[in-house]
């Protein structure tokens, strides 16, 4: 029987996880779809994100992030090769960025593992968390089998070097199989700034703020979560953004 491989996208997952469900969890602690991904080399990339999420994240260390990520990281480098794995995303771009990279980490580790999708049937803003342990397990048994890993793969590779053109070549290659894919991808370029915008999350949050006549935080981020739940932001990434408009002055620019 083959070994079962369960890389969960964040911890909150991993704690309602269904214990009927065999084989091996791989927690994804990462919020890949906010800051600098640059990097040539993994050990690059890790100090370069290990910087920027204790710089941008407060109450968490270089230290924290090696001992809590980067450790997950290497598991996910060490799969056994006959194993199925399962990845467990959903279709915002928080999470879907997070699966390019997770992808692409494991399909360069061996070419013996079967690749299975498991996500919600459809997408809100509650994702996995707003589903029971019994719909968990039937998302599960449900499971789409991966093989276009190849342009799975170029997808974090597109997205790490700022490729925009490919991005959306490739998006639109998978897009009959994966039509989530491309609304991921739509909302990464609708958030790059041009034109006189300063890119959809933040001309959003500035709609909203005008819109209720507050900027008081708890508010303003339940708003954006309803309507702009595409992207997938937790309170840390939203608050940055948040922070940004205030300080910057940006309400009365706009």
């Amino acid at each position: 029987m083959r070994k079962q491989i369960h890389i969960l996208n964040g911890d909150a997952l991993k704690e309602q996880f269904p214990n009927s469900l065999p084989g091996e969890t791989i927690i994804t602690r990462e919020c890949l779809a906010d800051g600098d991904v640059e990097g040539n080399s993994l050990a690059e990339f890790f100090n370069l994100r290990a910087n920027f999420i204790s710089n941008s994240y407060e109450g968490t260390t270089t230290d924290d992030y090696f001992k809590m990520t980067v450790s997950e990281f290497q598991r996910m480098h060490n799969i056994p090769e006959t194993s199925d794995v399962n990845f467990w995303f959903e279709d915002d771009l928080f999470c879907q960025v997070n699966f390019w990279f997770v992808i692409n980490l494991v399909s360069k580790a061996h070419r013996g593992y079967r690749y299975f999708l498991v996500r919600p049937t459809t997408h809100t803003q509650h994702g996995f968390g707003g589903l029971d342990t019994g719909e968990l397990v039937s998302i599960y048994e449900n499971r789409t089998e991966l093989t276009e890993f190849d342009e799975l793969s170029s997808l974090w590779e597109a997205y790490q070097s700022n490729d925009i053109e490919k991005l959306i070549k490739v998006s639109n290659l998978l897009k009959n199989q994966y039509p989530f894919i491309s609304n991921a991808v739509k909302a990464h370029v609708d958030r790059i700034p041009s034109d006189g915008n300063l890119g959809r999350p933040t001309d959003v949050l500035i709609s909203i703020m005008k819109e209720l006549g507050t900027d008081e935080f708890g508010t303003v981020f339940n708003a954006f979560n309803k309507r702009e739940s595409i992207y997938g932001f937790g309170d840390l990434q939203v608050k940055r953004l948040c922070d940004a408009i205030v300080k910057n002055g940006l309400l009365e620019s706009k």
